[in-house]
């Protein structure tokens, strides 16, 4: 992969992007039966398989329940051939463990130093018991020794997740409406303008230029989330996925986006170069479309995890995976849908492909 030149935006901090060179990937042993009905021993197997992809290429630091968890993940991982000194257990009380949403947001100085953002975790505006995963931030950036800025704006706490944002590392990022503008579901700041969020992404990110989309795809809990609908891949270039069957429900909501991505432009004026990404065949549990989507991918050092769902591996997003990243990264992946919460990538100014 070609690394992009990274410049130091506004504020003097920037947002990395996740293709970044980074110290460790941030995962959270699964736990909460009600988040995989009748398939949690099979997530389990899911779960160390991501485990043994990224081992090679990084560190990982590993939140578990308690010692009897932890015990059992390093078990799981040997019984796998997982080297578990790559591994580093947090002992930490979770709800559910959504490392992407739950987890702080890392940003570099303009002499490289590492800090971390706080943003309020309120479960998606949905789900109350959500008090033990709010905590994580300070946690894990405690454990860490890292620098805790909590993100502030109009005299209260901010609320966002990371699956709601995505970032080319360079002052742009991407969001959607649906998400963070709703005024009468899942509001995570009530009151919140497009200007609001936008003066609180420069002031804690150093983010130059916000590029909204509509909604997401059906199906999604979150409400809107873009790391399931359009992803950065290069600092200009995205995937967003498209739906070809017109009479599929997230047909018109799919297109609208690609039109809104048509217009827009990054801080510097360049337009964006946008790759379709095709959507998986519906897939339902117990008659409830999933948020199935292949855009809900990771990107470690040297890896990209990606879900398989229902595509062939000889066709289909293969190609495009192909096309987005050379020769010689690494193309790993799994059989499971939302595996892609369960990371948060840690960046960091030393460590390099």
């Amino acid at each position: 992969m070609t690394k992009p030149k990274l410049p130091k935006t506004i504020q003097g901090i920037r947002l990395p992007a996740e293709w970044e060179p980074h110290r460790a990937t941030h995962l959270a042993f699964p736990f909460n039966k009600q988040d995989w009905p009748g398939k949690f021993i099979p997530v389990l197997w899911a779960f160390i398989e991501i485990v043994r992809h990224l081992a090679p290429h990084e560190k990982i630091h590993l939140a578990v329940e308690d010692d009897a968890a932890r015990r059992r993940a390093e078990r799981m991982c040997k019984d796998a051939g997982i080297e578990t000194g790559v591994l580093e257990f947090h002992i930490a009380s979770l709800d559910r463990g959504w490392m992407r949403d739950i987890s702080p947001f890392f940003i570099m100085d303009p002499r490289g130093r590492l800090s971390a953002v706080k943003y309020r975790f309120n479960g998606w505006a949905k789900y109350d018991n959500h008090t033990r995963d709010e905590r994580w931030s300070g946690e894990i950036a405690g454990a860490l020794k890292l620098p805790l800025h909590p993100a502030i704006h109009k005299g209260r706490p901010v609320v966002l997740e990371g699956g709601a944002v995505d970032t080319n590392g360079c002052g742009d990022l991407l969001t959607t409406e649906e998400c963070l503008l709703d005024k009468t579901c899942q509001v995570r700041n009530p009151g919140f303008s497009r200007q609001d969020y936008e003066a609180v992404f420069r002031k804690h990110l150093g983010i130059r230029n916000v590029l909204w989309l509509g909604a997401g795809i059906t199906g999604d809990d979150t409400h809107g989330h873009i790391d399931d609908i359009c992803r950065f891949v290069t600092p200009t270039t995205v995937v967003l996925c498209r739906e070809t069957n017109p009479k599929d429900i997230n047909y018109p909501v799919l297109e609208e986006n690609r039109e809104r991505l048509e217009g827009l432009r990054l801080h510097g004026g360049q337009p964006l170069t946008v790759i379709d990404l095709p959507m998986p065949s519906p897939l339902f549990f117990r008659g409830f479309r999933l948020p199935a989507s292949y855009a809900n991918f990771y990107i470690a050092n040297n890896t990209v995890l990606v879900p398989t769902l229902t595509m062939q591996r000889t066709t289909g997003p293969w190609e495009y995976w192909l096309n987005c990243f050379p020769t010689g990264t690494w193309r790993e992946s799994t059989p499971w849908t939302w595996y892609g919460d369960l990371a948060r990538c840690t960046a960091c100014r030393t460590r390099s492909r």
